[in-house]
């Protein structure tokens, strides 16, 4: 009973993506060219996460594991 072999991967979630140029979000997903859909401009930015995220390294250093 390998329960493993049942579950399908995630589907891909589109990234947002901010141009560097223009500043407009563009849903970039896995396959697609990396290129702003208003401007052109090639130079995106990933937006940042809202997430709370903490880095081990930053726990270690201040012994807080």
């Amino acid at each position: 009973m390998d329960s493993q072999k049942d579950v399908q991967p995630p589907k891909q979630q589109p990234m947002i993506y901010i141009c560097g140029e223009c500043h407009t979000e563009n849903e970039i997903k896995a396959r697609d060219p990396i290129r702003c859909r208003e401007c052109g401009y090639r130079i995106m930015y990933k937006k940042r996460t809202k997430r709370c995220i903490l880095l081990q390294s930053y726990m270690n250093a201040f012994g807080e594991v």
